[in-house]
């Protein structure tokens, strides 16, 4: 019966020794994918923050949709301009006599291709869809304004959930992901960059993603 006993004990060691290893190992593993996968949306995120900023910069506003985003990057070109201090002489009423008047003239040197300039090694067509084997995850992107001052500010947000990215991932990680509040991590159930309720381009994730 000692004998029984003792291989019962080992059998019981073994047995929980493995749930240990299998538990550490298994969550070592789900922060390496998670970091992969985070990364690779955030750089999607960024593309998509890259693409509004120049539309708004051309057209004045966002653009509410990718096949939209996508035909600017294709047609649209920066203005490449230069300023340069200047001045002319204008010709005082009330004191009748000529006065030197300050000024700043900016001059246009040409124009240059937005994609080109920011997308040429970037295949934009996809800005919504993250690749993660053979299997592609959707970025949501709405675009609204806001008031301020009596005055109405174009905003857009993009976004996709951390569900959507850990699809193949132990449930219970990924349950305890959505929950995460932590300075050094991507807190909520979402990565997004802008917002449609406050007037910024941020993103919600910490520097040591930029990194």
């Amino acid at each position: 019966m000692r004998y029984v006993i003792q291989l019962l004990l080992w059998v019981v060691i073994a047995f929980l020794g493995y749930k240990v290893y299998d538990s550490v190992y298994s969550s070592v593993e789900f922060q390496k994918t998670k970091k992969e996968r985070f990364t690779l949306a955030i750089s999607k995120l960024k593309e998509i923050r890259t693409a509004q900023i120049a539309h708004k910069t051309v057209t004045g506003k966002y653009a509410n949709s990718y096949e939209n985003l996508a035909r600017f990057i294709d047609t649209a070109k920066f203005t490449i301009t230069q300023q340069r201090d200047s001045s002319f002489t204008r010709f005082d009423k009330q004191l009748r006599i000529d006065k030197s008047v300050d000024t700043v003239v900016v001059d246009i040197l040409g124009y240059e291709s937005i994609k080109d300039s920011l997308f040429r090694n970037t295949d934009y067509r996809k800005l919504n869809k993250i690749a993660i084997g053979d299997k592609e995850v959707k970025i949501d992107m709405r675009t609204s304004a806001i008031e301020r001052n009596e005055i109405l500010y174009p905003v857009f947000e993009a976004k996709v959930t951390k569900q959507a990215l850990l699809f193949d991932q132990d449930n219970n990680y990924v349950e305890q992901e959505d929950k995460v509040e932590s300075l050094g991590e991507i807190n909520g159930k979402l990565i997004s960059v802008g917002s449609l309720d406050e007037i910024n381009t941020n993103g919600n994730w910490p520097v040591s993603y930029d990194n």
